[in-house]
């Protein structure tokens, strides 16, 4: 007798324990994921739809990964990611030169837009048709020094002077409320602003930064991790990659649906300038290049001379440790 009540026992223990892995399957398939947050530069814009096409389209689930997109807060993605409170960022050239010649451990991964698309823009009833015309108007920026390097690089070439312009922080102020009110320029992505001022029907004169010189046709911005986790955890860099990757280009190949993965993934965007936004900029992302994501030695040498010649890094920069293709799907 005993011998059968210890046989049902066991068969009823067995048959609970496979009952709970059963119910439980979908949440240990979950479990399994790895966790790891990626820090926006800035609110959500059609310059991260490929991350959430990467989200919604199971990307990051088929290689693993259980991604949190956040944003920046006060820290900065930069300072998040060099200080491993958070895996992956978005980052600029610029900024990431400049914490690289400075001891900061960044390396970009990927660059998400090609070539610069940004450039100094004004309504164009404020007749800024050049560089030359900055003189006696003003500026609107966000008070880093590159600012004024770059004005005065630009109009340089036709014999300005960056001295003769105002230059005040306009900080989080609307570029269409700062230009009525405060401000005569602004530099802008047009992928995004301007795309926005075709929308409200509002012509604007741009300088786009590559007309005046390739150095500063830089990568902005860039899919950024530590050195440390590159040399940790290189599988986990390389799956985050992949998936990324295989987002943006299915941004390239299918604008209008990616568009609306951005407006469900963030419901606060105007969905129509998030579709209009998104069709101006899904050819950029990859443009001329052999495949999304990709970055020359070259470009990274340009701008961080540029940067030298300016006063706007303290030493060279080795190009070679401040980016890698290595990531890239083959």
């Amino acid at each position: 007798m005993k011998k059968w009540l210890v046989l049902l026992c066991t068969v009823l223990i067995l048959a609970a324990c496979g009952n709970s892995k059963d119910d439980g399957s979908k949440g240990n398939n979950q479990e399994k994921l790895k966790k790891v947050t990626m820090v926006l530069d800035w609110t959500p814009n059609t310059n991260h739809t490929g991350l959430y096409v990467a989200k919604e389209n199971g990307y990051f689930e088929e290689k693993g990964l259980d991604v949190e997109i956040i944003m920046p807060g006060e820290a900065g993605a930069n300072q998040l990611v060099a200080a491993g409170k958070a895996e992956f960022g978005i980052g600029y050239q610029e900024s990431l030169t400049e914490a690289r010649v400075q001891g900061v451990p960044l390396v970009s991964i990927a660059a998400i837009i090609q070539h610069n698309t940004s450039g100094f823009a004004s309504p164009a009833d404020k007749k800024i048709t050049s560089p030359k015309d900055y003189e006696g108007k003003t500026y609107g920026g966000w008070g880093a020094p590159v600012e004024k390097a770059v004005l005065s690089s630009l109009m340089k070439q036709e014999n300005g002077d960056v001295e003769k312009v105002g230059i005040v922080n306009m900080g989080d102020t609307d570029f269409f409320t700062a230009v009525k009110r405060d401000v005569d320029f602004a530099w802008i992505y047009y992928g995004w602003t301007g795309v926005e001022a075709e929308l409200r029907g509002e012509k604007l004169n741009m300088q786009y930064l590559t007309d005046y010189t390739e150095k500063l046709d830089y990568y902005t911005p860039v899919l950024t991790t530590s050195e440390n986790l590159i040399k940790e955890d290189p599988e986990t860099v390389r799956s985050f990659v992949a998936a990324v990757s295989k987002g943006y280009q299915y941004t390239i190949d299918h604008p209008d649906e990616a568009a609306s993965i951005l407006i469900k993934a963030v419901p606060d965007l105007d969905p129509e300038l998030v579709k209009a936004s998104q069709k101006w900029l899904s050819p950029k992302y990859q443009d001329d290049a052999s495949k999304w994501g990709v970055q020359d030695q070259k470009v990274w040498e340009n701008y961080a001379s540029w940067m030298l010649e300016n006063g706007l890094l303290e030493s060279e920069l080795d190009a070679k440790k401040a980016f890698t293709n290595e990531f890239l799907p083959k």
